[in-house]
């Protein structure tokens, strides 16, 4: 995995209002495979919590259960904090995927509300974080 200090080597995206949104993809140091990726992004599709910046992670199935998401994201937050002067940021748990949630909670997040996603009708819990 990347460590933080070399995480702005690898941020890729689109700009998005006035910064850069970090997209991280995460790859092993040993290997150089691909695990995933984390990153920031706008919700605009979960208007009832906007104005918001949500934190997200994908890992490929061969790279669970490794505390990957963690390490990424964690980096994520702190870039997040210290480089783009976020105060909040929003990480939004399909019902099911108990890992995804276990990652929110390692990285400070609390449950804010239980709603559905409009646009799939999924069951969702929004964790939420200040920085």
């Amino acid at each position: 995995m990347a460590s933080s200090s070399r995480l702005g080597d690898l941020f890729g995206g689109s700009e998005r209002g006035n910064g850069r949104w970090p997209l991280v993809a995460a790859r092993m140091s040993t290997s150089g495979e691909l695990a995933g990726f984390t990153g920031l992004a706008v919700p605009a599709f979960l208007a009832e919590i906007m104005p918001a910046v949500e934190i997200g992670w994908r890992l490929g199935r061969a790279f669970w259960g490794r505390g990957l998401a963690t390490e990424a994201a964690e980096a994520v937050v702190s870039h997040a904090r210290a480089e783009l002067g976020l105060r909040r940021l929003v990480s939004i748990h399909v019902v099911g995927n108990e890992a995804s949630a276990r990652v929110m909670v390692k990285l400070g997040m609390s449950l804010e509300r239980e709603t559905v996603q409009p646009d799939t009708c999924r069951q969702v819990l929004v964790y939420a974080m200040d920085l």
